[in-house]
């Protein structure tokens, strides 16, 4: 545990990559697996489940801080995260031992979750006087399922890529998944013989980079294929197998929502590496006819007489381990199919991207269900003025604008330049008012960052979007000390603000939403500026707010795969639209 705190803080305390990427090899050369591999699990951005209530922490910290209340929720609101608070109040250690990392967690943390609460209290209190003041404020963060730190997983990746000896490529593929946190797993990640052919997980996702410049900087049109952005959940199709020959390094085979066959085994992974195969039954069972050792690239969509649907239809799907055949009728969806990595079980991710078209074109004309599987259409254009045409008319056909893939492009790891890009539409915008402020959390733990925002509703501001984003350091300074001196109420931790800040806020869709107290909802909210120009009373109102909504209307959108002509491009819209809403893209 030392050594993992002296990791953590390591990574904490420093903004420059070299010097993180250092740290994280330096630890992983010399930590055992059995350690290794839960520091990979929590740095890869996994967490344990909240194991203790909060309302139980307090209640067992003021029993051994002997503190009234009162003062360790003013000394909360003065650091603005739960974990060091109590870190820095409960007493030194009394019988400090350098516990490893792993028997910590497996044998002092997972089974609090198990036992009654007076037995779980008395294995936290023992825990706690083993550990010092920078351990603690780890191990809390591990039992309040807060655990974070200012690393990417692609560091990680790359460190512990650096330590085995192997491209970061297929340390990304092996560690894609579901994985148990345990030696034997570490080893084989680290090994240089493992194989990943036969491994029922999805590849590492090749990302877009953002178009910001001239789209005709990217040179002669004739190399370039142009197709829709879709706006929906990415995610791969993974149908490899059988069970017993499928085996990941973790030992498990397939993902806990595979479903086995003597034919393969079907997963459907988000690109959030989360497998929701059971979200989507109708297409988990079109894809029990591919070919064994096939992996398809594409969109998962809401979809109904061949037009997609807004995004928030999916979410009716998104929290359900279980979804019903009414369900499947109401909000029916396909899995929009845009590249071909893997076919018989050769991986064709090195292959230019006009080959694996080739191929998925052919493998899709022969499915006996093609309409669950449409091939993303490509967009006829002989220049970049015919591309432009296609981009005006994103918003009617409900896309998110336009992707532009290098026709010669393998299909590479991650966001990197270059090869492929995406064009899209401008988000909304809307101007509101600051009603609420809560704490930050890590380096902004003791400001005010976090912001409710209300628009103009007969007389009263009606909260309609949170946000935290979009602001300088300077910026969060002066709202900071806006929102200290002049606080109007406070509900645990969050503030009341006096109603006089107005800030522009960029989002990129809006839906009518019964579960919102305004009736909308708003996707991906960020601050685009703080408008210091204006007065609180000319703020937008709920009526202009729901002035974005308009009727659906999904342009014909060819699904073949042929060109949809310049000429026959709609009209754009005078709306302007945007993303929001957590998803696994």
């Amino acid at each position: 545990m030392r050594s993992f705190t002296s990791l953590y803080f390591e990574l904490d305390e420093t903004n420059r990559t070299s010097q993180k990427l250092a740290a994280l090899k330096r630890y992983f050369r010399e930590t055992p697996p059995a350690d290794a591999i839960w520091a990979l699990y929590f740095l890869s951005g996994d967490r344990l489940k909240r194991l203790i209530p909060s309302k139980l922490l307090r209640e067992w910290a003021l029993e051994q801080t002997a503190l009234p209340e009162w003062l360790l929720a003013e000394c909360y609101d003065t650091v603005g995260d739960f974990a060091e608070t109590l870190a820095l109040l409960l007493p030194e250690e009394t019988g400090r031992t350098d516990v490893s990392l792993h028997q910590l967690i497996e044998e002092q943390l997972q089974p609090l979750a198990l036992l009654p609460d007076s037995e779980r209290k008395a294995l936290l209190l023992k825990t706690w006087g083993q550990l010092d003041q920078r351990e603690k404020l780890v191990w809390n963060k591990m039992i309040t399922g807060e655990f974070r730190v200012g690393v990417s997983k692609t560091l990680v990746i790359r460190a512990v890529a650096d330590v085995a000896g192997v491209s970061p490529g297929i340390m990304a593929h092996r560690l894609m998944g579901q994985w148990r946190p345990t030696a034997d797993v570490y080893d084989r990640l680290v090994s240089t013989d493992a194989t990943d052919a036969d491994i029922t997980r999805p590849y590492p996702f090749y990302l877009a980079y953002p178009l910001n410049g001239p789209a005709a900087d990217l040179g002669p049109i004739e190399k370039w294929q142009a197709e829709w952005k879709w706006d929906g959940i990415r995610g791969q199709v993974v149908k490899r197998g059988p069970r017993a020959e499928s085996q990941d390094p973790s030992g498990n085979a397939g993902g806990l929502d595979s479903e086995p066959s003597a034919l393969g085994t079907v997963s459907i992974w988000s690109r959030g590496e989360e497998l929701v195969t059971e979200r989507f039954p109708e297409i988990q069972k079109a894809a029990s006819t591919l070919p064994v050792g096939t992996v398809m690239d594409g969109e998962i969509l809401g979809w109904r007489d061949g037009r997609p649907l807004p995004f928030a239809h999916l979410q009716h799907r998104l929290g359900r381990k279980k979804v019903s055949a009414k369900l499947q009728s109401d909000y029916p969806v396909v899995f929009m199919v845009y590249d071909l990595l893997e076919l018989k079980g050769q991986d064709l991710r090195a292959r230019p991207l006009s080959d694996r078209r080739a191929e998925l074109r052919n493998l899709i004309a022969g499915l006996p269900d093609k309409a669950m599987f449409p091939l993303s259409p490509t967009l006829e254009a002989r220049s970049w003025e015919d591309v432009a045409t296609h981009f005006q008319q994103s918003r009617a056909g409900a896309v998110e604008g336009v992707m532009l893939k290098r026709k010669a492009s393998p299909y590479r790891v991650g966001r990197q330049k270059g090869d492929w890009w995406k064009w899209k539409i401008d988000p909304y915008h809307i101007d509101a008012v600051l009603i609420y402020a809560l704490q930050g959390q890590g380096r902004r733990a003791s400001l005010y960052t976090d912001y409710t925002f209300g628009v103009w509703s007969s007389g009263k501001l009606v909260p309609i979007a949170k946000a935290y984003s979009g602001l300088t350091d300077e910026e969060i300074r002066k709202v900071d000390s806006y929102v200290r001196r002049n606080t109007l109420e406070r509900f645990g931790p969050v503030r009341v603000v006096k109603p006089e800040l107005v800030f522009e806020l960029a989002f990129e869709g809006i839906q009518l939403s019964g579960r919102h107290k305004a009736g909308v909802a708003v996707r991906f909210p960020r601050m685009s500026r703080w408008r210091q120009d204006k007065k609180a009373d000319e703020a937008d109102t709920l009526d202009s707010l729901k002035k974005l909504i308009s009727p659906f209307n999904a342009g014909p959108l060819p699904l073949e795969d042929q060109a949809l002509t310049a000429s026959s491009a709609r009209a754009p819209s005078n709306e302007s639209e945007g993303r929001g809403d957590a998803r696994a893209i």
